[in-house]
């Protein structure tokens, strides 16, 4: 069993020739997708038409149809008299998605512990697996190696649920979390507690505890927020701070998440 990523996709641009059944406003739709994914296209950033029309030697037509799709996935926003721009997420957004994300992921744990025991006892197998490389890459401090194998973590549960609809709604939601991250690279920040309840929710799916996995799932997505809340107060207090002189204090407030905030994905 793999876990592959459906949103962290290569650009299929060069290959444009080859293909034959796929609608040329797909193909400009995944390249750009993809760069927004990769962050060669940033949060804020207007996207040129023209520009990409030419790199991509098609017209413009397939651009805006691409455009419209990514703008209907709230990847992008079109501004009047302005152009087309990357998404930024507010702290609203970002507190939605991941209560959404709460829900999902726990609605697919518990679908994957009632799954039979040789296909539960695989995944349980590849979770383990995916462990031990965020371990790895927890201890080298590879953010970004840790990031993707989360991400093949919880997609690998996610796909396993075996529920279409589920796939999508969870595709979209990172997808939006992901431009969050891309504003602001953090440090490592959760990634111990994170691998340890990582191992719990194994432990839970391999027993086929579908209410205790379900659980802490829900409850691993909603602990990752509230650090990213408490990140996001502890970075107020040290700008303050830098911007006053003044030695930073310790507060027990946690200021809401913005877009300037790295969300801890869980």
């Amino acid at each position: 069993m793999t876990a592959t990523l459906p949103w962290l996709t290569e650009s299929p641009a060069g290959h444009f020739d080859t293909v034959r059944d796929i609608p040329l406003s797909k193909l400009v739709r995944d390249d750009m997708l993809a760069m927004i994914l990769k962050g060669v296209l940033v949060p804020g950033q207007r996207i040129n038409e023209p520009d990409v029309a030419s790199r991509l030697q098609v017209s413009r037509v397939p651009v805006r149809e691409a455009l419209r799709e990514l703008e209907s996935s709230g990847l992008v926003i079109s501004r009047k008299h302005s152009g087309v721009f990357v998404r930024q997420l507010d702290a609203a957004e970002i507190r939605d998605l991941y209560q959404m994300r709460g829900l999902l992921d726990g609605f697919a744990g518990a679908c994957a512990a009632r799954l039979p025991a040789a296909e539960r006892n695989a995944l349980a197998t590849l979770l383990d697996a995916s462990n031990q490389v965020m371990q790895a890459a927890a201890s080298q401090h590879e953010v970004q190696q840790y990031y993707s194998e989360n991400l093949r973590f919880h997609w690998a549960i996610v796909e396993a649920a075996g529920n279409r609809q589920l796939s999508e709604t969870y595709r979209g939601i990172v997808q939006k979390l992901h431009l969050s991250r891309l504003k602001n690279l953090s440090k490592d920040i959760g990634m111990k507690v994170s691998i340890a309840e990582h191992v719990e929710i194994a432990k839970a799916l391999r027993d086929a505890d579908a209410a205790r996995c379900e659980a802490l799932l829900s409850h691993h997505v909603s602990d990752a927020y509230q650090r990213l809340q408490q990140a996001g107060a502890l970075a107020g207090v040290l700008a303050a701070a830098g911007s006053t002189g003044a030695t930073p204090t310790t507060t027990t407030t946690a200021t809401s998440a913005t877009s300037e905030s790295e969300p801890v994905t869980p």
